[in-house]
């Protein structure tokens, strides 16, 4: 990334040029980039990582303004919004598998509920998941897995959604449209303090 501190056909540039670079502006300050093109902007990791971020952006809006206020401190510590804070804290987390939290600091309390009667059923090229959780928690939301192998292990590269889920919620998701092959699937539910609850018994089903 290159600042700009003269005229770049000017200031306040924006978008890019001939497929090349791109000017835009980062904390006020206008700069240009290389243009970048994703290579695989449908990997695993790729969707995982906007899995998580768009739990984030929608959850923020619902948030209390006491656990918004929580995350001012780090905002201005790096000239941030409390928002960018919370999101950009939240997926430094996820990137080593932790979960997200709605406070700062990360309070890491809470007690997952337990999903049940996990089940996966083919519709057409669409796999319906479904459970039920226990109650009894503290459920934020809850993470889906998947892999085209049994007894995988997850991780956030093979997590496909992140989708907000109470502790008496039923599961209901619809992944797709799938290639015909057999997929498994796994869940975790997880706290608004930061705490990830164990795996789940996985599933599976085939698309023909």
């Amino acid at each position: 990334m290159v600042k700009v501190s003269g005229p770049a056909f000017s200031l306040e540039a924006s978008g890019s040029l001939a497929n090349t670079i791109v000017y835009s502006k980062w904390k006020g300050r206008p700069y240009v980039r290389q243009l970048v093109t994703p290579t695989n902007p449908k990997s695993a990791s790729q969707t995982g990582m906007r899995a998580m971020f768009a739990f984030l952006s929608t959850e923020w809006a619902g948030l209390s303004a006491a656990d918004k206020a929580t995350w001012e401190d780090l905002a201005d510590a790096t000239n941030i919004s409390p928002f960018n804070a919370f999101v950009s804290f939240n997926q430094a987390k996820w990137r080593d598998f932790g979960s997200p939290t709605d406070e700062y600091p990360d309070p890491a309390s809470g007690t997952p509920a337990n999903l049940g009667s996990e089940a996966a059923a083919a519709s057409g090229r669409n796999i319906i998941l479904t459970g039920t959780n226990s109650g009894g928690g503290q459920n934020w939301g809850i993470m889906i897995f998947r892999e085209l192998s049994a007894a995988f292990t997850t991780d956030w590269s093979n997590c496909i959604a992140v989708i907000p889920l109470g502790d008496t919620d039923a599961l209901q998701y619809t992944d797709g449209p799938l290639d015909p092959d057999t997929y498994y699937y796994n869940f975790r539910n997880f706290t608004d303090g930061g705490l990830l609850n164990t795996e789940e018994t996985e599933v599976n089903a085939t698309v023909t």
